[in-house]
C-alpha cells in the first residue's frame, strides 16, 4: 500500500455510483407475471424489466399502488404488487404509454 503526502489527494475506489439513465416509456420492456412461490401461499403481480433509476422505478410503483388500491414494493429492480392485478396492471401501464407491455 502506498501513502500519499499531498494534502489534496483523492483516493479512488473505482466504484461508480452512477445509475443508468431511464428509458423512454415507449422503450420500456416490462414484463407482468403472478408468483406464490415462497410467499406464505399469497399471490403477487410482479412487474420485471423495468430500466433506469431507483426513483422512477419508485414513482410508478407508487402509481400502480394507488391505481390498484393495495400495497406493494420495489425489490431487487422489481415491483411487487400484493394480490393478482395482471390485467389491469398491464392495462395501466398500457395507458401510461409503455406500450411493450405483457
Amino acid at each position: 500500500m502506498v501513502y500519499s503526502t499531498n494534502p489534496d489527494f483523492a483516493f479512488d475506489t473505482g466504484n461508480t455510483t452512477e445509475e443508468t439513465e431511464t428509458l423512454p416509456k415507449n422503450r420500456q420492456r416490462l414484463r407482468v407475471t403472478t408468483e406464490r412461490k415462497n410467499r406464505g401461499g399469497k399471490v403477487v403481480t410482479v412487474i420485471k424489466g423495468f430500466e433506469g433509476q431507483e426513483n422512477d422505478l419508485k414513482e410508478l410503483c407508487k402509481l400502480l399502488k394507488t391505481k390498484c388500491g393495495v400495497g406493494g414494493t420495489v425489490k431487487d429492480g422489481d415491483i411487487l404488487i400484493q394480490g393478482d392485478w395482471k390485467p389491469r396492471i398491464v392495462d395501466l401501464l398500457r395507458a401510461e404509454g409503455y406500450a411493450d407491455t405483457k
